[in-house]
């Protein structure tokens, strides 16, 4: 038995039979498809989803950018098991979906590409928008979402949609492989009818395996731990995804090892069980990094190892072991480590079981424990506000926002000084409330994202925290949230300037140039007045609710106002300006930005002398 469809209306109503499963659990794998229409895809995938009846239900979005990371907030609060799909015109509309495919395949997040594509037929060469390619013909711009897709197939025929839709699923579905994933439509194709086999729109669950680790590598794995006396887990995004969090606490129960985050495990623990030692690396804390420079074994459970994690190789020590558990093999292979290749969960309950009877030295326990209390008296230090008449620095609104917030809120944010001072300072008190996007580290996520979160769990308070320089980047979701009543709460904390880089800028010598938003002074550089710009009135004509604190006294009473409010809300502001410290510990480990080589600028010159140094540390970890 067949069904005669168009190959749009046959892709829409094959999404919207297709589930995952995971520990029983069985939901929508295609949640929402997002969309904005030009003639590559108004009459294909736009009929498809008006003649579906919300089937599969439609989002408009303003950037098709923004519509990606939404998608990917979404994804990553429903732990990777559910996904939306976006779908654009051909052109800018396709080109712009690029930097978001590069974060959600960094991330390791779920997102379905639908960009419309030049006609296969070639009726007319070239159509409106086509980019031509001397020597080659089939190529598109669509080609560049190759290098960021982790599966990219063009559906030149209506057949060939079956085996690709297919293939898009299994990559969307596999922990071990999913990320953005294109299927590009030409627009012709969009719009061909061909007979359908109704198996293809059969229910479909894919489920979510969770792959055991091997025993003999869980033997060595173990062999290693109990050799050690100064172990330390790095808690990755992996014991998120994985919803290993009950399993890492009773494996530190049991054996009194530390544990660190990343970015992305932050909240792997509670901020106050007494094995959490805070963040590591260049944005970690001092307890964390001094732990990870003396450890003897490195337990890194689903980390990539990024270069903020390890301080550019410099944190950890010289002849350090490293056991990585990861459900892919890549990066359980990294820092030549005993790799154990597993799920998270199923990892950590093997590794606990293998552990039985082993705990660290009382001496070590006492060690961190000391680490930590004096961790939380510079929190408490850098939250603490001297002037309630003043305005606040950054780490004071953290404070402010830190007393307001509950178990249930999620602190969402990606770029900027504020993901540092958040790795040191956020007590993150329940598992998806610290929701960092720092794998791409991409201006403008925070409020798209902050929409997909509050799609994928409605009664949660979220809150997406920007700088002016984000802000100025990307604010238009903000319309969508008020148009579909989606209640975020934005904090928009107005420095006058890129705060972040202008401070490394002055580190590596480069003198905070063109990072302040100023006028010009008449040396030409851009160090006179404070631009006049009022992001609070921008936000409001785009119908957020807009509440303004002009004192750090007022901050917290306004915060809990946005918390309680139910519509879309902005809290403004003003803080220090962008050449000012957040008021947040200093690092406390290095990060590698090269420095210029010569230079006749004596701050150059400086920054040089120190980047040689910390350069010469730097090191291989290759095991023993």
């Amino acid at each position: 038995m067949t069904r005669r469809l168009t190959v749009a209306q046959a892709l829409v109503t094959f999404l919207a039979h297709q589930y995952t499963e995971r520990d029983g659990r069985r939901q929508r794998l295609i949640d929402a498809c997002w969309g904005i229409f030009g003639h590559g895809n108004v009459a294909g995938i736009g009929q498809a989803l008006l003649e579906s009846e919300g089937a599969l239900p439609y989002l408009q979005g303003r950037n098709e950018q923004a519509m990606v990371h939404a998608a990917v907030g979404f994804a990553r609060q429903r732990d990777r098991l559910a996904a939306h799909a976006v779908t654009t015109s051909i052109g800018p509309g396709a080109t712009n979906l690029v930097t978001g495919a590069a974060l959600a395949t960094i991330n390791r997040l779920p997102v379905l590409l639908l960009p419309g594509d030049t006609f296969a037929t070639r009726p007319a060469d070239p159509v409106l928008q086509q980019l031509e390619h001397p020597g080659a013909g089939d190529i598109s711009v669509n080609d560049c979402l190759r290098p960021v897709s982790r599966y990219f197939d063009r559906i030149t025929r209506p057949e060939a949609l079956i085996p690709a839709a297919l293939q898009a699923m299994r990559v969307l579905t596999d922990p071990a492989e999913t990320g953005a994933v294109t299927l590009a439509l030409p627009q012709d194709v969009q719009v061909e009818a061909y007979d359908w086999p109704e198996e293809f729109f059969a229910d479909r669950v894919w489920h979510v395996r969770r792959p055991a680790p091997d025993p003999a590598a869980t033997a060595d794995a173990a062999a290693a731990v109990r050799a050690a006396r100064r172990p330390l887990i790095v808690a990755g995004g992996g014991v998120h995804h994985s919803e290993a969090e009950d399993a890492l606490r009773a494996l530190v129960e049991a054996t009194g090892i530390p544990v660190a985050s990343t970015q992305a495990g932050k909240g792997s623990l509670r901020h106050d069980h007494p094995a959490d030692v805070g963040g590591i690396g260049h944005t970690g804390t001092a307890v964390a990094d001094e732990l990870a420079r003396a450890a003897d074994v490195v337990i890194g459970v689903g980390t990539r190892y990024s270069d903020f994690t390890t301080a550019s190789a410099t944190l950890f020590a010289p002849g350090v072991r490293f056991v990585n558990l990861n459900i892919t093999s890549f990066d359980a292979h990294k820092l030549a480590a005993l790799p154990l290749v597993a799920d998270a969960r199923a990892g950590l309950r093997a590794l606990t079981e293998a552990l039985a009877g082993y705990r660290v030295p009382a001496s070590y326990e006492s060690e961190y424990a000391a680490g930590k209390a004096a961790w939380e008296a510079e929190v408490e230090r850098a939250y603490a506000v001297a002037d309630p008449g003043a305005r606040p620095g950054q780490a004071q609104v953290l404070g402010a926002l830190d007393a307001v917030v509950g178990e249930e809120d999620v602190i969402i944010n990606a770029a900027g000084s504020l993901p540092g001072d958040l790795h040191k300072l956020w007590r993150a008190r329940s598992r998806r409330q610290y929701h960092l996007e720092y794998g791409y580290s991409c201006m403008g996520y925070e409020i798209p994202a902050a929409i997909g979160v509050r799609l994928a769990a409605p009664d949660r308070p979220v809150w997406a925290l920007v700088g002016d320089g984000t802000y100025l980047m990307m604010p238009t979701e903000l319309v969508t949230a008020v148009q579909e009543g989606i209640a975020i709460k934005v904090v928009l904390i107005q420095n006058h300037g890129y705060a972040s880089i202008g401070g490394l800028s002055e580190a590596v010598g480069g003198e905070r140039f063109g990072t302040a938003y100023r006028y010009r002074a008449p040396d030409g550089t851009y160090s006179g007045d404070p631009l006049p710009v009022d992001l609070a009135a921008n936000a409001a004509s785009l119908g957020m609710d807009v509440l303004r604190a002009r004192t750090a006294g007022e901050l917290r009473t306004v915060l809990a106002e946005a918390r309680a409010a139910d519509r879309p809300t902005c809290v403004y502001v003003e803080t220090e300006t962008a050449d000012s410290v957040s008021g947040a510990p200093p690092a406390q480990a290095w990060w590698d930005v090269p420095v210029a080589e010569t230079a006749t600028r004596p701050a150059a010159v400086r920054a040089r002398r120190d980047y040689e140094r910390h350069a010469a540390a730097r090191r291989r970890y290759l095991g023993t």
